[in-house]
């Protein structure tokens, strides 16, 4: 399954079932950038448990400021619908891992 790129408008349908990954980012931002190779290899191993969601804060405003995202990269786990899980920052791949297979 491939990252895909969400926006406002399909925030909520995209994150709704099953165990969904959400970067929040900006094209602007380093630690983003170092993190999305590491969500990459991680949708191509885990594929199978979650998707992986991408929303540029700077052209989704909304969707950011309903979850109180403060500081990018931001990370929310929802599990059918719901925020089960939150991480700030460039983490390493383990710990995103981890993460998602606490939730799996």
């Amino acid at each position: 399954m491939a990252i895909v790129n969400v926006t406002d408008q399909n925030f909520a349908a995209e994150t709704a079932e099953g165990l969904v990954l959400a970067d929040f980012w900006a094209p602007w931002c380093g630690p983003c950038k170092m993190i999305a190779p590491v969500l990459e290899d991680i949708d191509a191993e885990l594929s199978d448990k979650v998707k992986i969601v991408k929303l540029d804060v700077d052209e989704n405003q909304e969707t950011a400021g309903k979850f109180g995202v403060m500081s990018i990269p931001t990370l929310l786990l929802f599990k059918d619908g719901n925020v089960v899980d939150q991480v700030v920052g460039f983490q390493p791949k383990e710990a995103l891992v981890d993460v998602i297979n606490k939730h799996a």
